[in-house]
């Protein structure tokens, strides 16, 4: 079997892994986060932060949610980074930002942050600051999902299919996630381009 076959099979055996109420109980947080005026903070790393500002494209544009990621200023990320240190770079952006209970952050992550092996510990400090302020906490994550899969809120936790593509697989279906999440009629506000251009 080549790994193109082998790949596209194990999509397709993620995509059925998944856990769909947890999407259905994300829609929820999501809508009652629009409805009290809260403020969505996407935290990721590496190629997870990538897919971060991708996201915050689509909530604010298609859902309507005020929504923002720390990595999308490189500037203050770096200044940050080298004059307090990694691991704060994230909690010190929220609390600059004055985030609060009206507000959640949405992490994406592979591993979901690790305090005991130091593994993004910007992430793990972020859902300090979330649960210490009264914020709720939600992700798209992968293997057990660290930190984020324990304390979340509402948390999709994407399902090994194979241990050596775990990363590849999990930053995939973040974008699969997100996108199911504002394509959701009870959270969808503005059309897609492309869909709302065709005659029908």
């Amino acid at each position: 079997m080549s790994h193109s076959i082998k790949y596209l099979k194990q999509v397709a055996e993620t995509a059925q892994g998944i856990d769909s109420s947890r999407l259905d109980l994300m829609v929820r947080e999501l809508k009652s986060l629009r409805e009290r005026g809260g403020r969505l903070f996407f935290l990721g790393v590496g190629g997870s932060a990538a897919n971060c500002s991708h996201a915050v494209n689509d909530f604010r544009k298609i859902a309507g949610i005020e929504a923002y990621a720390p990595t999308d200023n490189v500037s203050e990320l770096t200044a940050r980074t080298n004059d307090e240190g990694w691991a704060t770079t994230f909690s010190a952006w929220l609390k600059v930002s004055r985030a609060g209970a009206k507000d959640a952050i949405f992490i994406m992550s592979v591993g979901g942050g690790d305090k005991a092996r130091n593994i993004s510990p910007n992430l793990v400090e972020a859902i300090e600051y979330a649960i210490t302020n009264g914020m709720r906490i939600m992700g798209i994550v992968g293997r057990d999902g660290g930190e984020t899969a324990r304390r979340g809120h509402a948390v999709v936790v994407v399902p090994t299919v194979d241990a050596d593509l775990v990363t590849p697989h999990t930053e995939a279906f973040h974008a699969v996630v997100w996108h199911a999440l504002v394509s959701d009629p009870d959270l969808k506000q503005a059309p897609n381009k492309w869909e709302s251009s065709v005659k029908k």
